[in-house]
């Protein structure tokens, strides 16, 4: 029982460091506590819920390791997420145990990799999505190791990790045979070899570069929609006098701009004819007078209405009970002559962007307003890209950062740099912030794109398209960043095939399932004969 309890004490932490800014190096050894567990469990249903209860405790407490920090914005939310993320992990690992008391072990291994990536993947693509927790999300600390993602993915990471554990158990078991140690350490060593000659190798397209400005306001999220909305703008109008002159774009966080804006000019009021906001025309006069070239990239709330027979599946009705409206979290670029384009959020927060109305109403007291808007808001269908005299970017919000194949979405409508715009300071000087950064190095290596980072506090900064992090702003600063990003149009394999891994592996689960039950169906009429 002990030496059980440490087996999964030991999991938990060798799972941790790739969420806590340390390394993901030990990913390769964190489930072979688990491993040796289950080959030593009994063979009976007593002996598959003891497995069951020592996996669920390792994967809960390496939950419990790494998003602790939801904490500090809603105390549901951390306990949401693992006993969310838990049920996927123990989905794929009791499956593999299961198989391996009754089938031969290369059968096991096959489910367990292929139910592990499958299930990571639904969670990727379901309504309810929290993917923080994908394996291959561990290696942002070691982009010099996974440079390979621009063919794979993060889910290669995980297909990584997972050989790797088995390897690495298989050759345990046998420790003092040092010919098993070479299959396991070419399976860690191989991948890193390729790494490094492609990064070696890799070389920036000469397409030229533009003038970029980050700006990081540093509101405080918590005062951000309920404080002085006048105070917050003339903040934006001063920190926009700061940028330079030759700036061709310049970033502004998620939810910037204070208040909800009618499509599609962006009106104060239904009554505004159809034009522009006032603060909007602030903007481009500021644009107009100090960056004329330039387009700002801002995040908003903006409000979309229909009439009635016409309404989305998540627009709400209107008051006056004549229409529906649907409320958007969007980035809007707007250059000096005052023209728009909109992108739509596509990939909403899990609990207070994406919430069923009846969830919402029962549930409100647990959430925080995470954007600005809470409950069930308007979804993007996909990514969308902004062009601006010649050169076209991808305007990403905040968690659409998370998902490598739909972030793809904006590369392939044309963009050659990507811009994330972001709000991530709910949970305080933590770990959240500083991890939310540094997913967004897998995203510039799978898509080999130059990214520049503009979030309202937290951290703000470019990332290289081989995922090395150029000059940032950190936690409480105020202030200005501009650079040179270079652009790119060329399209890697990933950036063309998406998460093929994932669903290949869907398809790997079941041709395994299904040999397996005809191997159980053949062994028990054997048996009978």
């Amino acid at each position: 029982m002990l030496r059980r309890f440490a087996a999964v004490i030991l999991s938990a932490i060798l799972l941790a460091p790739g969420w806590l800014g340390i390394s993901g190096m030990t990913l390769f050894a964190g489930l072979v506590p688990l491993l040796w567990i289950s080959d030593s469990c009994q063979d009976s249903r007593r002996g598959w819920w003891s497995m069951f209860g020592w996996a669920a405790l390792a994967f809960a407490l390496w939950n419990i390791l790494t998003v602790w920090w939801i904490w500090f914005a809603t105390p549901v939310g951390p306990v949401a997420a693992t006993l969310a993320s838990t049920t996927v992990n123990l989905f794929a690992f009791m499956l593999f145990h299961t198989v391996s008391r009754k089938a031969h072990k290369a059968l096991a291994y096959v489910t367990l990799v292929s139910a592990w990536i499958a299930a990571e993947y639904w969670y990727t693509v379901g309504d309810f999505s929290w993917p923080w927790l994908i394996l291959g999300n561990g290696f942002s600390h070691e982009v010099w190791a996974v440079q390979w993602y621009e063919y794979t993915g993060v889910f290669g990471g995980s297909l990584w990790v997972l050989v790797a554990n088995i390897l690495i158990f298989e050759a345990w078991k046998e420790r003092r045979n040092l010919r098993k140690w070479i299959a396991p350490a070419l399976a860690v060593g191989l991948p890193i070899i390729a790494s490094l000659i492609i990064r070696s190798s890799w070389s920036q397209p000469d397409e030229g570069t533009v003038r970029v400005s980050i700006i990081q306001p540093n509101v405080d999220c918590y005062d951000k929609f309920h404080g002085d909305a006048e105070r917050q703008k003339q903040n934006i109008l001063d920190l926009l006098a700061q940028v330079p002159q030759d700036a061709q774009f310049i970033l502004l966080p998620e939810t910037a701009v204070p208040g909800y804006y009618r499509e599609p000019a962006l009106s104060d009021s239904p009554w505004s004819d159809g034009l522009p906001g006032t603060f909007w025309e602030q903007l481009t006069d500021s644009l107009r007078s100090r960056h004329p070239n330039a387009l700002l990239i801002a995040g908003t709330n903006t409000i979309r209405s229909y009439p009635a027979g016409a309404q989305t599946e998540t627009a709400r009705p209107d008051r006056f009970g004549t229409g529906y409206y649907d409320v958007f979290n969007t980035a809007v670029g707007l250059d000096s002559a005052g023209r728009m384009q909109l992108h739509h959020k596509g990939r909403l927060v899990i609990g207070v962007e994406n919430t069923p109305t009846w969830v919402f109403d029962v549930l409100r007291f647990l959430v925080i307003d995470l954007g600005g808007v809470v409950g069930q808001i308007g979804k993007g269908l996909h990514g969308t890209a902004f062009e601006h005299n010649g050169v076209t970017v991808g305007p990403a919000i905040c968690y659409e950062g998370l998902y490598g194949d739909f972030y793809g979405d904006f590369v392939r409508r044309g963009a050659q740099f990507m811009a994330i715009i972001s709000n991530d300071g709910w949970w305080g000087d933590t770990p959240g912030y500083k991890h939310l950064f540094s997913i967004s190095r897998l995203r510039a290596i799978e898509h080999r794109r130059a990214i520049a980072r503009s979030a309202n506090t937290g951290k703000s900064g470019f990332i290289a398209p081989r995922g090395e992090v150029g000059e940032t702003l950190g936690w409480e600063k105020r202030g200005v960043l501009s650079a040179a990003v270079p652009l790119n149009s060329e399209t890697t394999f990933y950036t063309r095939y998406g998460d093929y891994l994932a669903r290949i592996a869907e398809y790997v689960l079941l041709l395994s399932l299904l040999y397996f039950i005809a191997y159980r169906v053949k062994r028990r009429n054997h048996l009978v004969k």
